[in-house]
């Protein structure tokens, strides 16, 4: 999704107030919606971006981020009005985080709009509908802001206000010598499974001692050998922190919904409930007296109420059951052993609370457990908040989630995109479990107060030109909603004038045309009926006699008149009238001298009324003649069958239509004609069936059904390609589903007036939406076998039709499929594949039988291989219309592979006297230069980054070991001319689009167990050394940072043992091992070349015990960093170099080239899409899905 995120160089797009991908409205007409009675403004959501709304409005209700954003000028930002000009460094994504939180702040909207925010992320509409990790959002939103605010005062906001430390000590326990870390983070992550609070989360993380011991001992510098030690935690200043947001996610862990509860510090909203809040005092307050009983009953609260009342602060186990019956007047045993077992397993139990001593005799109350340390200088992240830099305590009050403001006035909201509602604190705590549940914590720092002219007041702060931009918005929406407000309530009318109008086949008719018959008028629906009908006297020139105004409505048959409508006192809202109404203005009585029948009893029905005109001769259908008759609803059928049927006929309907089923088909019997067309249920599209007697013999006069298939009836067309003179080159053929193709043949060949002399020499293709001659349908086959639908489309064709035994076969030559042209041929089903090739071969005039035939896959390539020469086509599922290509060169016996071998050699780091610019050009010119393999000997160098050459082609079985093929291929011509001992200095890739893909580890394994597939191609890499890499070995590309350039030393190789762990933790020491430097002073990444992208691999819980590091820490080879054999890994000296920028300038310059082709390739696309709609328009264009990227940022350079 974030591909281009945070891209700078964006062209600014304007406030438009609709999502993307809907209809926009004009502004006079639909201005948004005023802020409801919270005043306060939600986000809309673009799709599926509830997860950077509820993000967006934390960082917005966070007053110090949201004042020390407002406090960068366009002095320093820049000026979205100079985005366009070259030569001017605009940062955009602070400008338009700054425009949104004013917005926010002080735009009368019920929602803002984060288009203009996304647009400058270069999000597009698909990823806009894509939802992503809250978290992940916020760690590569303030590494961007980051990057955009280089070079400005705010360089450092994220950092001030964000960033925290953790301090661990490890103390020798033979020397005594102490060992300090101190490691960065942006937010606190913790496990809250099988743990009974936050609090006891944070202990096992960050508090809890730890012991190096047994088998995981910890190496002393000062003694030089592996020690028992322990971690203990540095105490400083104490700073309480209060919980102000809370992201709650609802749904799995693929797809949900976010929403955010916000603590409102500034007071800008208005907090009111509804009146329940009165009623709910009473029961709040029983509620409260009986949680206290209940906490004074617990076990917890009375244990540890007992060890603090002893003066030793503890007291012997056996002793503590007895101070409980003396306290509460009851054992242990009696009160709490069913619920919690044994005294003593409970004290266990809560080893976070209570301290055994060594011999488990007695109890005390842990010395640390109301002081929770760890450094941080963080200002409202998960579990943090603003500070300076200092040790950080959380109380136990404020870790468990219990929500007490401590400034008057301060409530919560719940912000769920564009609704906003208050929330009452007791409602927060109910969201620490089940499907909806708090994912994400802001804490800020409860020592932080806000100045009195910050209340209630959202203008304060916010820079001048954003106070004057906000106000002129305002005062346009207002007019706009005045404007808005009077054209909601217009409605347009159509008055029909009855004058105009002529009444036959029981329906209304315009007698002159539309425009001179109707007339729109727009009036307002406040407006009373008397207030129309004087409109409607202003509009005629004449009117003689009484106005009569009736509802309207136009049906298939025509007009037809409803209510008339009464009392010039009511409003036209009141009487019904909508916008788009039809109002007929007449004298009440008669339209041009015949009476008008109004009302729903009177309603023209429009049927449908078929008649059989003789039989086909060339199948068993009917030719149907159709026509239209209009009755009145209440016309009784008598009068239908009088109208339409001859003497002795007869009348079946089908209320569903004349193209439904034949049970739909009914005879009207006798004691149904005094019965009206409505209570029969003959409606407009229904249709009549009008048979005379002689063809009564379709009709089961017992059942009164239908016997003819009317669905069965059908017709085709044919067109002429026998290349004669014809007078028609197209005609029309009428069949039914059981008629045989050879009786349409013979009627087409009729009427397109061709000589008889065809029917032995021609057959039927039919023709698919693209032109193209399909196979040809075998002569005996009836319509329905040959899967025809209704008016396809046949070419008459010379030759003979296959039979049904026979096979109707495509076939082209060689590897360039879209420029050859293909070929026809009719074989046996029994044929070989062997026989079918000859054929192919002889009417195509290859020489030779160095050939094979593959099938066509569904790229239009050569796919899978007929590698069973002697297999029947039918065996193989070779069907008719099939596409087989002729490819060159013989196939490899059965159980053999044909592996073509390339010579694989990484290229030398680049030359310092080389030019950035011109290695990226090289670069890039090299890698629009890749070409498939030769078929010749010559060597083909291919790829940029790496060196490929192709040496030839290897022959080997699939029982062979991977020791044999590298042994054949030192045998190639190009392979003699090096010096390879054996091979064991030879190092074997799969080739995966032209780049070494899987490591083939083990000389001694078949090459079936590889199960590398028919067109596997195999790279050969030299070594310096024998190598022998074991199933947990992985092989790294390793380079070292060149201290003060941003540069790197050549590449080395570099194996690493994953069997005991792959984790970044592991991987550390393993470099610093390799490098003999400190683990504390290295830092790692590893590289995407694909993208110029390095993603640091950190760890910054590395002294922890195996149990713990085991459960917190992942594999490497799992999402995001996929760590696999030849992975490039930089290192960074700190003892050398402070900064931990692994970018290099040819990484800048090669994100810059790809952005700019990526540019030029979406502007190509827009052109080429314009084009499609103009040369397809109606045509519903088919929208590709995007594959899945990793997350990345792509920022302008501002160094």
């Amino acid at each position: 999704m974030f591909g281009d995120l945070f891209e700078e160089n964006f062209s600014f797009v304007s406030n438009n107030q609709c999502g993307k991908g809907k209809k926009s409205k004009s502004k006079d007409t639909e201005p948004p919606a005023p802020r409801e009675f919270t005043k306060l403004s939600g986000i809309k959501n673009q799709g599926g971006t509830c997860y950077l709304n509820s993000l967006l409005q934390t960082l917005h209700f966070t007053p110090e981020f949201r004042e020390a954003l407002f406090s960068l000028g366009p002095e320093e930002l820049g000026s979205l009005e100079d985005i366009n000009k070259p030569d001017v460094k605009v940062r955009i994504i602070p400008l338009q985080l700054q425009r949104l939180f004013a917005q926010l702040l002080l735009l009368d909207q019920q929602a803002a709009s984060t288009t203009d925010l996304t647009e400058s992320f270069g999000w597009n509409s698909n990823e806009e509908m894509r939802q992503h990790d809250v978290q992940e959002l916020n760690r590569i939103l303030f590494s961007a802001l980051e990057t955009s605010l280089v070079g400005t005062s705010g360089h450092d906001l994220i950092n001030r206000l964000y960033h925290g430390t953790v301090v661990n000590q490890i103390v020798c326990k033979e020397c005594k010598n102490v060992s300090e870390r101190q490691e960065d983070f942006l937010d606190l992550t913790v496990a809250v499974k099988d743990v009974s609070g936050l609090e006891e989360a944070l202990w096992n993380m960050y508090v809890e001692e730890e012991y190096f011991e047994n088998d995981n001992l910890y190496r002393c510098g000062t003694c030089n050998k592996l020690v028992e030690a322990a971690k203990t935690h540095l105490e400083d200043l104490e700073y309480m922190y209060e919980l102000f947001s809370v992201i709650i996610h609802k749904g799995g862990c693929y797809g949900g919904h976010y929403h955010v509860y916000i603590k409102d510090v500034d007071a800008l909203g208005n907090w009111q409930l509804q009146e329940e809040e009165s009623k709910l005092m009473t029961e709040e307050k029983v509620q409260k007296d009986t949680e206290n009983i209940k906490e004074m009953e617990n076990p917890l609260t009375i244990l540890k109420g007992i060890i603090s009342e002893e003066e030793s602060k503890q007291i012997p186990v056996d002793q503590l059951g007895q101070k409980l019956l003396e306290k509460k007047g009851m054992s242990w045993n009696k009160k709490y052993r069913k619920q919690y077992g044994p005294i003593r397993k409970y004290l266990q139990n809560h080893s976070q609370i209570f301290q055994l001593s060594p011999d488990d005799k007695k109890v005390s109350l842990k010395e640390m457990y109301h002081q929770l340390q760890f450094g941080s200088d963080c200002r409202g992240q998960v579990l943090q908040s603003p500070s300076q830099n200092s040790d950080v305590q959380w109380t136990s009050e404020s870790l468990c989630t219990v929500l007490k403001d401590s400034t008057s006035g301060s409530h919560w909201f719940d912000l769920n995109d564009s609704k906003v509602q208050p929330i009452k604190e007791k409602d927060i705590e109910k969201q620490f479990q089940g499907k909806e549940s708090a994912y994400m914590l802001f804490y800020r720092k409860s020592q932080l107060k806000r100045p009195s002219e910050a209340q209630a007041n959202p203008r304060y702060r916010v820079p001048g030109h954003l106070l004057n931009e906000m106000d002129a918005a305002n005062i346009e929406l207002r007019k706009r909603r005045v404007d808005s407000d009077s054209a909601d309530n217009n409605i347009d009318l159509r008055l029909h004038l009855g004058s105009h109008y002529k009444l036959y086949n029981g329906a209304l008719h315009p007698s002159l045309s539309w425009k001179e018959s109707v007339l729109d008028l727009t009036i307002d629906k406040r407006k009373t009926l008397g207030d129309l009908r004087q409109s409607i006297f202003q509009l005629l020139e004449f009117w003689e006699g009484d106005m009569i105004l009736s509802t309207a409505k136009s049906l298939p048959a025509g007009l037809h008149v409803y209510q008339t409508l009464d009392g010039d006192e009511m409003t036209l809202g009141g009487t019904g009238l909508a916008d788009g109404a039809d109002v007929f203005v007449w004298n009440g009585k008669e339209v041009g001298g015949v009476e008008v029948l109004p009302g729903l009893d009177h309603e023209p029905v429009l049927l449908n009324v078929l008649r059989l005109a003789g039989y086909n001769e060339g199948g068993k259908g009917q030719h149907f003649i159709e026509s239209q008759h209009v009755v009145p609803c209440s016309a009784e059928l008598s009068t239908l069958w009088k109208a339409l049927a001859s003497p002795g006929g007869i009348i079946l309907m089908n209320s569903s239509g004349s193209d439904k089923e034949v049970e739909n088909w009914k005879v009207i019997p006798e004691e149904d004609m005094k019965k009206t067309v409505k209570i029969v249920g003959l409606t407009d599209g229904s249709s009549i069936l009008v048979l005379d007697s002689h063809d009564q013999s379709l009709v089961n006069v017992a059942s009164g059904n239908l016997t003819a298939f009317m669905h069965d009836i059908s017709w085709l067309q044919v067109k002429n390609f026998c290349q004669l003179e014809a007078e028609e080159k197209q005609v029309k053929i009428t069949a039914t589903v059981e008629t045989v193709m050879s009786d349409i043949k013979i009627k087409a060949i009729q009427e397109l007036r061709l000589g008889e002399e065809l029917v032995d020499d021609s057959c039927l293709r039919p023709i698919n939406g693209k032109g193209k001659l399909l196979s040809p349908v075998p002569e005996d086959y009836t319509v329905k076998e040959a899967e025809l639908k209704m008016g396809s489309l046949l070419g008459l064709c010379h030759g003979k039709a296959p039979t049904s035994t026979q096979l109707f076969l495509y076939f082209v030559i060689g590897n360039d499929l879209q420029g050859t042209p293909e070929m026809e041929i009719v074989v046996e089903e029994t044929a070989s594949v062997r026989e079918c090739l000859n054929l192919m071969l002889e009417k195509s005039g290859l020489p030779g039988e160095n050939w094979h035939l593959r099938r066509l896959d569904w790229c239009y390539e050569a796919g899978e291989a007929l590698s069973e020469e002697g297999a029947r086509l039918r065996e193989l599922n070779v069907c008719s219309g099939d596409t087989l290509v002729i490819t060159e060169g013989k196939l490899p016996p059965k159980g053999f592979l044909k592996v073509p071998i390339w010579w694989y050699k990484p290229l030398i780091h680049f030359g310092q006297q080389e030019s950035m610019q011109d290695q990226v050009n090289c670069m890039t010119c090299m890698m629009g230069a890749l070409r498939v393999s030769p078929a010749g000997d010559s060597p083909a160098y291919v790829q940029s980054d790496i060196g490929l050459c192709y040496a030839g082609d290897v022959e080997i079985s699939g029982e062979a070991f991977l020791e044999d093929l590298k042994i054949q291929a030192m045998t190639l011509p190009f392979f003699q001319e090096l010096s390879v001992p054996s091979p064991e200095f030879l190092r074997a890739w799969t080739l995966e689009s032209k780049r070494p893909g899987k490591l083939l580890r083990n000389n001694q394994q078949q090459l079936n167990e590889y199960k590398l597939g028919g067109r596997t191609e195999i790279c050969i890499e030299p070594l310096q050394k024998e190598e022998n890499l074991g199933p947990s070995d992985l092989l790294l590309r390793v380079q070292m940072g060149i201290p003060g350039e941003r540069d790197y030393y050549h590449s080395v190789d570099l194996v690493w043992d994953t069997s005991k762990e792959c984790t970044a933790w592991a991987l550390r020491h393993r470099l610093a091992a390799h490098y003999s430097l400190p683990v504390e002073k290295i830092e790692i990444a590893k590289y995407f070349p694909e993208k110029f992208e390095w993603m640091t691999i950190s760890s910054w819980t590395q002294q922890i015990s195996k149990r713990k590091r085991k459960k917190k820490q992942e594999s490497l080879q799992s999402a995001p960093f996929h760590l696999k054999d030849g992975d490039i890994i930089g290192v960074k000296n700190l003892l050398l170099e402070e900064g931990k920028d692994f970018s290099t300038v040819r990484d800048d310059i090669g994100k810059e080239t790809q952005r700019q082709l990526a540019m030029e390739k979406k502007k190509s696309r827009q052109a080429q899409r314009l084009q499609n709609d103009v040369l397809s328009e109606g045509k519903v264009a088919t929208k590709h899905r995007k594959p899945e990227v990793a997350l990345s940022i792509n920022v302008g350079i501002f160094r």
